[in-house]
Order: C-alpha cells, then structure tokens, then sequence
C-alpha cells in the first residue's frame, strides 16, 4: 500500500496554503488529518465548512458524537484529538471514557450517545428502542439530521485516517478494553 506523508504547506495549492496559515494562527499548528486533505486542491475548505456549519447539537453533544464514532470505526487519530477537545468542551478523562464505552452520565446525552454509536455499528441503521429514547429525551428531528450529519462528519475523517495512517499530532487517546462483538450483544 502506498504510504502517505502529510504534505508541507509548499506541496499544496494556494488556496489550502492560505488555510493552513488560518489554522497555524488559531491552533498553532495544522493537524496532520487536515494537512492530508490538502491533497485535494477543494478537499481542506470543503470540509471545514462542513464541518463548522451551523448546527442544533451543542459543542458537548457533537464531542460525545465525535467520541462514540471514532471509538466504533477504530480511529486512534480522531479519538486523540476529540479527547483533548472533548475534555475542552468541559468532559473529565472519566466521562470522555464512558462516552466511548457507550455510555453517558445524564439520560439525554446518553441517548445520543446510544443511538450515535447504533448508527455508525449500522450503518446508517438504528434500533427503534434506539431511536425512542433520543426522542423521549426531548431531541427533535433537526437534532437527529444534525446527529446523522455529524456521524457523516466524523465517519469521513476516521476513514481517511484509517487508510492514510498519518501521525497522530495530538496526546494518545488511552487505549480502552472495548470489545465491539460484546457490545453488540
């Protein structure tokens, strides 16, 4: 297979080199997962748009989304870098480990995080019980479009890190006993 480095801000279009200074300025570096979308002259600001878009699920709920993902699709990448924002938008290292366990201390956000983690093992299918409880817990149709949206969001970049396996830029995610055939029993 042929291995990808991330690319210099020299290696890509202009366009992608204008947004790696944007990036550089409000992080203090470019992530290596968002350097190897440059490849793509369209790819880097395609994506950022989509990802900062507007969005009815608060910057927690889209953190216990971003978690539960990565954890099913297997990316260490996305699951080091969603620790450390996870724990910014207010998660201990404790919470950050249940969300990828599956599980959430309050019931609302536990049943996003449930139905978050049925989806992605799915496919884009749920269970009903699944699907019944993030509407009991006072979640809407607009949040469950977000939640599909965000799943959408975080399944693309654990793919893209999963076939490329760049270097993880952030703090290792600590590993976690988390056997996927168990779970889904």
């Amino acid at each position: 297979m042929k291995k990808f480095t991330v690319p210099t801000r020299v290696e890509v279009a202009p366009a992608n080199q204008a947004i790696f200074d944007t990036l550089q300025k409000a992080l203090g570096f470019v992530p290596n997962l968002y350097a190897t979308i440059a490849y793509s002259d369209n790819g880097l600001s395609k994506y950022l748009a989509y990802q900062n878009a507007k969005t009815s699920l608060s910057n927690k709920e889209k953190e216990a989304v971003n978690l539960i993902v990565s954890q099913v699709n297997g990316c260490i990448y996305c699951l080091s870098a969603h620790t450390v924002i996870g724990k910014m938008n207010g998660f201990t290292d404790e919470q950050v480990l249940d969300i990828r366990r599956g599980k959430a201390a309050s019931a609302k956000l536990n049943a996003l995080v449930k139905l978050a983690e049925g989806i992605t093992k799915n496919r884009g299918n749920a269970d009903a019980a699944l699907v019944d409880a993030f509407y009991a817990e006072g979640y809407t149709n607009e949040n469950l479009v977000d939640l599909i949206l965000q799943v959408s969001d975080k399944t693309a970049m654990n793919y893209l890190h999963n076939l490329t396996q760049v270097a993880v830029d952030f703090p290792l995610a600590p590993s976690l006993e988390y056997d996927l055939v168990a779970s889904n029993n």
